[in-house]
């Protein structure tokens, strides 16, 4: 937790005053309590989800999910209120009459279908054991066909907007899960009012306002010069499509902006003091830019977590290939703001340490007195560069930027009967590493020119991964100072919200803080992994570029034996039930 020194005479009229930044994860709510004065970190609490990821079977039935499915249950999100808020606070020791403001910050896409007045679908009667009653994470992939042909039509029809995304709309967004919805589910459909972004729902259960924020509005629901896509243009996807974009208007609040003020009903759930200013929602990776100090045009953010997202500013409006888009106003006013990103970094990792790493490393690890991934870790570097044999393909959890293909997967090239665990531990770190240089070069290519980089999120803890990629980039990282930068950039943004700075940019250069180049690039590592990055690009083009369609016909594949076997699955419970 970062801390700083008594605030100086200037900002002693701040001195007394707190904000809380909440910070709505994957699996888990952070609650964070920061002082105005100079960003001071005074006390946290994270709260676990009892549901965490609904990805295999739906708890109110035990019905078995499809692939690439990925729900969330809301009244997770309503417990970190209930008990990360409080805790954080009572952490702090402050007094919460002080606390000014509050901030919040979600994973996206993550929207989910609710009536007129918020409930969520999930919570009617006879819709519980209903899956797309429920909210679909950003990770819910199961879209995929549905996106294809979002891009397919618009790019027929020359739709303008699509070029402000790449050429493409991800699977994780808001249309795909929809249109998803309706076409298989039309029932749950024509029950959903508001098709509202998490984003936006747990600000609507602070404040009793719906207020759609305009990040989550330009990046993830195609909305672009005030506009959403044509009614035509839906209608074309499916005639029941049409109407769409009326589940989605709402007031659009420009960021730090206040979305409306703390209700008695949620004072008295997060003991905080009722009527202090709630800042317009926010996503997670966007809310950070300012706990960075990465706001200033060519300065790229990557939020390196269970995925990365790259954002960054620009007084430059330009199509990147590949890019998840740009928003006017996205990141902070009176910039162009850029998205792009990986869907699998730290979940590789994870898949593979639980997955594949055999007992004796685990054994070896516990000895040691250190994590699994910290045991790899110090095996995997102490060979040079190259040295394992190995490239991957970090598409494990499908390929966001620059590909935009969830029906992408992982690939391991060069195994033999003598590669160690933690050398493909290595290959898989060096090919996150590889898939943010394509990232970076996009840009580069594209007139919009990344001078700076900076990471925060999680992954910071591995020295050995971090300096990898000032390698691989042949560029300085800068890092956040603070563990908790989404947090901290959603207390920021509730400072600007309660009146205590002018503007974002003004309150990260007095609460946000980050360490310059804290990784340099080695010359020599750097030369050795231009040679491997080289046949990373090779494979990265034969098969996420047509030129072998391996991948996705296996997805197809997967698919098919699952839906087969779902089918089947009920009647074998009956006929074991009744032997």
């Amino acid at each position: 937790m970062r801390e700083s020194a008594q605030p100086s005479a200037a900002a002693g009229a701040q001195a007394d005053r707190h904000v809380i930044g909440i910070d709505f994860g994957t699996l888990s709510g952070r609650a964070i309590v920061v002082r105005v004065a100079d960003g001071a970190e005074l006390g946290s609490a994270v709260h676990e989800y009892a549901h965490a990821v609904i990805d295999d079977r739906l708890p109110a039935t035990g019905e078995r999910l499809a692939p690439e499915w990925a729900l969330q249950e809301p009244n997770d999100w309503l417990e970190v209120l209930r008990r990360a808020v409080p805790a954080a606070v009572r952490a702090s020791g402050i007094d919460p009459a002080s606390v000014i403001g509050v901030g919040t910050d979600f994973t996206a896409s993550t929207p989910m279908p609710v009536t007129d007045d918020g409930t969520p679908l999930c919570r009617l009667d006879g819709l519980g054991g209903r899956p797309h009653a429920y909210p679909k994470l950003w990770k819910h992939h199961a879209a995929q066909g549905q996106a294809d042909r979002i891009n397919a039509i618009a790019a027929e029809r020359g739709e303008p907007w699509l070029a402000r995304y790449g050429g493409a709309i991800s699977s994780e967004w808001e249309f795909a899960k929809a249109l998803q919805v309706l076409e298989e589910d039309p029932e749950v459909y024509a029950r959903i009012d508001r098709w509202v972004e998490a984003a936006d729902w747990i600000v609507w259960q602070l404040t009793g306002r719906y207020v759609r924020n305009a990040c989550s509005a330009g990046y993830k629901g195609i909305l672009q010069d005030g506009a959403y896509p044509s009614r035509d243009y839906l209608a074309a996807l499916n005639p029941g499509f049409a109407a769409f974009t009326e589940k989605l208007e709402a007031e659009i609040g420009a960021l730090g902006a206040a979305a409306g003020h703390l209700t008695a009903e949620a004072a008295a759930l997060t003991g905080l003091p009722a009527g202090i200013p709630v800042a317009v929602g926010n996503v997670d990776a966007h809310v950070t830019a300012p706990a960075a100090k990465a706001t200033a045009p060519g300065s790229m953010l990557a939020i390196m977590g269970t995925s990365t997202c790259h954002v960054m500013s620009s007084e430059t409006l330009a199509e990147v290939p590949g890019m998840c888009g740009v928003v006017d106003g996205g990141i902070v006013d009176g910039l162009w703001g850029y998205e792009a990103g990986q869907s699998g970094v730290g979940d590789i990792l994870a898949w593979y340490v639980a997955n594949q790493v055999p007992p004796a490393i685990h054994d070896a690890a516990a000895a040691a007195g250190r994590s699994v991934h910290e045991h790899l870790t110090e095996l995997a570097w102490a060979e040079p560069v190259g040295a394992h044999g190995l490239v991957a393909l970090d598409w494990h959890s499908g390929n966001r930027s620059v590909l935009v293909d969830t029906n992408l997967s992982g690939l391991l090239i060069g195994a033999t009967i003598t590669t160690r665990p933690e050398e493909i531990y290595r290959a898989l770190v060096e090919a996150t590493a590889f898939g943010t240089r394509v990232i970076v070069e996009a840009f580069d290519g594209s007139g919009v020119t990344v001078e700076r980089f900076v990471a925060a999120g999680g992954l910071l803890r591995n020295r050995r991964l971090m300096q990898t990629y000032a390698d691989v980039l042949r560029m300085p990282i800068s890092v956040i100072a603070s563990e908790q930068g989404p947090a901290l950039g959603s207390a920021i943004h509730a400072a600007v919200a309660a009146g205590a700075y002018p503007d974002t940019i003004a309150a990260g250069e007095a609460m946000g803080a980050a360490d310059e180049d804290a990784y340099v690039p080695d010359p020599a590592a750097a030369d050795a992994y231009d040679a491997l990055y080289a046949e990373y690009l090779a494979l990265h083009d034969r098969f996420g570029r047509g030129g072998d369609d391996v991948m996705r016909r296996l997805k197809a594949m997967k698919r098919e034996a699952r839906a087969s076997a779902a089918v089947a699955e009920p009647a074998r419970e009956t006929a074991e039930a009744t032997a």
